[in-house]
């Protein structure tokens, strides 16, 4: 099937009925049922709710500019999830948000190119955000430049598993936040490097679809990558009452010393303690 033929998910992109979020009646989120609907059809109405309410919210110094790939990038967003979002995922693997050569780009989570378009099979067009940084400038599927954390992630599991299918027989890849925030420079800001009261108030949406998602895709594992999503993802599950199990593995992040002496050794060491890896091994077959 290819990613434009399920006219079910276009339909959403118009303005499909919105899904009741956990928390949502505090946060203006409106409920509708969503029942018989697909996984991937649940998960991307999920994604234009919190859509909505992020356009809603205004950041200060030192954000200068804000990318948002589910807008820009539904295109190639939308076959991704239509594609490998399916019933019977057990697992999710949760990111923080995109970054400036991977999700920003590609509009698939740690989405360094390559491997979206060469392994993944992602198709589509990727459009612009509306206040584009001139150093930060978006050419989608024809970036050259390399997003490591996503390269050393995607090609662990293109490794591992040989083909997505069997990756996604079992797993789903998503982030926590949709948004990058740019300073003056271009220097890509993390969530964590948000004002405070800023930073709190897109998590609080953030986490509200998070424990949708969760509930949509009907997993029951939630693994982190890195630190920081793990910890949110506990926080948020739990406060709301989803009844999932939180693990975490390190993130690829470059900036982490500890990733560049050799993240594949200590990944593939923490989802065999969690059961995960003997799942995705092709030589297990």
């Amino acid at each position: 099937m290819s990613c434009a033929e399920d006219t079910g998910e276009h339909a959403l992109a118009d303005g499909g009925k919105e899904l009741p979020l956990c928390g949502s009646e505090e946060q203006g989120f409106k409920p509708g049922p969503g029942v018989g609907q697909p996984p991937s059809a649940r998960f991307l109405q999920v994604e234009l709710e919190l859509n909505a309410h992020l356009r809603r919210l205004s950041f200060s110094e030192p954000v200068r500019h804000i990318y948002n790939p589910l807008e820009y990038a539904w295109d190639t967003h939308r076959c991704y999830v239509q594609r490998y979002c399916r019933p019977g995922q057990r697992i999710l693997f949760l990111g923080m948000n995109p970054g400036p050569f991977g999700m920003a780009q590609t509009g698939v989570p740690f989405g360094e190119v390559s491997s979206v378009v060469d392994w993944l099979q992602i198709t589509g067009e990727v459009g612009h955000p509306q206040d584009e940084h001139p150093k930060r400038r978006i050419t989608g599927l024809a970036c050259t430049q390399k997003e490591v954390s996503g390269a050393r992630f995607w090609g662990f599991f293109r490794k591992l598993c040989g083909e997505p299918a069997l990756f996604f027989q079992h797993c789903f890849v998503h982030n926590l936040c949709p948004l990058m925030f740019l300073g003056a420079s271009g220097k890509n800001l993390t969530p964590p490097e948000l004002p405070a009261g800023e930073r709190e108030a897109l998590l609080a949406l953030c986490d509200i679809a998070l424990c949708q998602a969760v509930e949509a895709l009907g997993v029951s594992m939630v693994i982190g990558v890195g630190r920081v999503a793990e910890q949110r993802a506990r926080k948020a599950l739990s406060a709301a009452g989803v009844r999932v199990r939180v693990e975490g593995i390190m993130h690829p992040s470059p900036r982490n010393p500890r990733a560049n002496k050799g993240w594949e050794e200590v990944a593939r060491a923490k989802l065999e303690e969690l059961g995960v890896l003997s799942l995705l091994n092709k030589d297990n077959l």
